[in-house]
């Protein structure tokens, strides 16, 4: 008896997240057309180089950073937690759909989530899936560490830091929401061929753009 009752339990808190996915007002990933442009707080990025810890979850390929990376918008501070990949990229900007975006995931002291987008178009290698690439593992099977390999965060990021920023959720199951979106107006590249090994290894795997449902999307000046 027990177990039917928790088994039954499970069932209607997956049927509760299911749920929100469809019926949620403030979901990810969304087209950004109209905004309300603002002097925002500037992202300040201090990202430090650290020993390179990958993992294949059999959806994406994740990078974890231990303490020590943050971003500071204005008094508020968030560490680095960790940085994934999507294809396509999810939020549209204008209409137009990019090929990738790698969302690096972020935490305050006080449990708020936020998530920086980096779009990608295609034309030039990017160097850091250079170095990426080669050493997706072949299955899901928890971290890899490679302590003779530095990665820093920060070569993810466009030299311009101009943003966008609206209230959204996460992008899977159970879409949370509640958690800060911001977007990168300028985007990186990757090439053609760099895009054709990641799909050796992952199907697309984002969401199609979802309702604003009256959200305003705040943009930097």
């Amino acid at each position: 008896m027990k177990r039917l009752f928790l088994t039954g339990l499970l069932l209607a808190c997956t049927a509760a997240s299911a749920a929100l996915c469809e019926s949620g007002k403030r979901q990810s990933p969304i087209d950004i057309l109209a905004t309300s442009r603002q002097t925002l707080a500037p992202l300040e990025f201090d990202y430090h180089p650290a020993a390179l810890k990958i993992a294949n979850d059999g959806h994406t390929l994740r990078v974890r950073f231990d303490k020590g990376s943050t971003l500071r918008i204005g008094k508020e501070r968030f560490a680095l937690q960790q940085f994934h990949f999507h294809t396509p990229g999810g939020d549209k900007i204008g209409g137009e759909e990019f090929p990738m975006a790698a969302h690096l995931l972020h935490k305050s002291p006080s449990g708020q989530l936020l998530a920086v987008v980096v779009l990608f178009r295609i034309g030039a290698e990017n160097p850091l899936l250079n170095t990426l690439l080669p050493l997706i593992p072949a299955h899901a099977d928890g971290d890899h560490k490679h302590p003779d390999i530095s990665l820093d965060a920060s070569s993810l990021l466009p030299s311009a830091r101009g943003y966008y920023r609206y209230p959204g959720s996460l992008t899977a199951a159970p879409c949370t929401e509640g958690v800060d979106w911001i977007v990168l107006k300028q985007p990186l590249t990757l090439s053609p061929a760099q895009l054709a090994r990641w799909r050796q290894h992952y199907a697309d795997n984002m969401r199609s753009v979802q309702p604003l449902h009256q959200r305003v999307v705040l943009e930097s000046r």
